[in-house]
């Protein structure tokens, strides 16, 4: 779900003046202020503020938040129980029960002013996969890795810059940004797979190399990935 204007619901607890905006002056009264009676965009305290009003609302309703990672909410209701992620202004919700489901959809519809989108594909880039056949649930990187990965040639020492126009022409090839963009998937978002039924687990690895193509040092990169239930556990790339 996604919240509409999430920032305007916050309330605020400082005193706080804008300028009258351009246009909306009173003829004689330019040099007064206007005091705000609730947040607005632009405020530097407006996201804590928007924070703490969802807070309170769905705490008064019986969700409990998870005391190591915030905006992350759980409510029980018996054998019931529904998740919920806050993520700025975009809410994804997981329940073991339809009528839970659809119960704190209005909730959420009540208190603000909310668009369900349905269904979720997609969660912060990373991909939602489902086979209820198997009872499997997965979650991929694929479209985060295939927008990153586009590779322009082969690196080598002779195409280190050597002076300061080729310094300037390399400032273009984002290659720190390459390489911080891959380490940030693999470690902030490893892959990962959910299988709601027990299965049998299996160790799988593979080991490749490069065959010496770096043509400075011809110096093979081999790599490997073990894989337990299909999902990466480990893995490295080195000379």
């Amino acid at each position: 779900m996604d919240v509409k204007t999430a920032f305007l619901n916050g309330e605020l607890e400082e005193e706080n003046y804008m300028r009258q905006p351009e246009g909306f002056a009173n003829e004689g009264k330019e040099h007064m202020v206007c005091k705000l009676g609730k947040a607005i965009y632009g405020l530097k305290q407006v996201s804590r503020r928007w924070y703490f009003k969802f807070h309170q609302t769905i705490s008064s309703y019986g969700f409990e938040e998870n005391i190591a990672d915030q905006c992350i909410y759980l409510k029980k209701c018996g054998s019931r129980f529904i998740f919920l992620v806050l993520y700025v202004d975009d809410i994804l919700l997981t329940a073991n029960d339809h009528n839970l489901l659809k119960n704190i959809k209005e909730l959420l519809s009540n208190n603000f002013e909310v668009k369900d989108l349905g269904e979720a594909a997609f969660v912060l880039g990373i991909e939602i996969q489902r086979d209820r056949a198997r009872g499997f649930l997965g979650l991929s990187q694929k479209t985060y890795i295939e927008r990153i990965r586009k590779p322009k040639g082969d690196l080598k020492k002779e195409r280190c810059p050597k002076n300061k126009e080729e310094e300037e022409e390399m400032r273009n090839k984002p290659y720190a940004s390459l390489v911080g963009s891959i380490m940030y998937a693999q470690t902030t978002k490893a892959y990962m797979l959910i299988y709601i039924r027990t299965k049998n687990l299996e160790l799988i690895d593979y080991v490749d190399a490069n065959l010496g193509k770096a043509e400075d040092d011809y110096i093979s990169t081999s790599c490997f990935i073990f894989k337990m239930a299909g999902a990466a556990v480990a893995w490295k790339s080195a000379k």
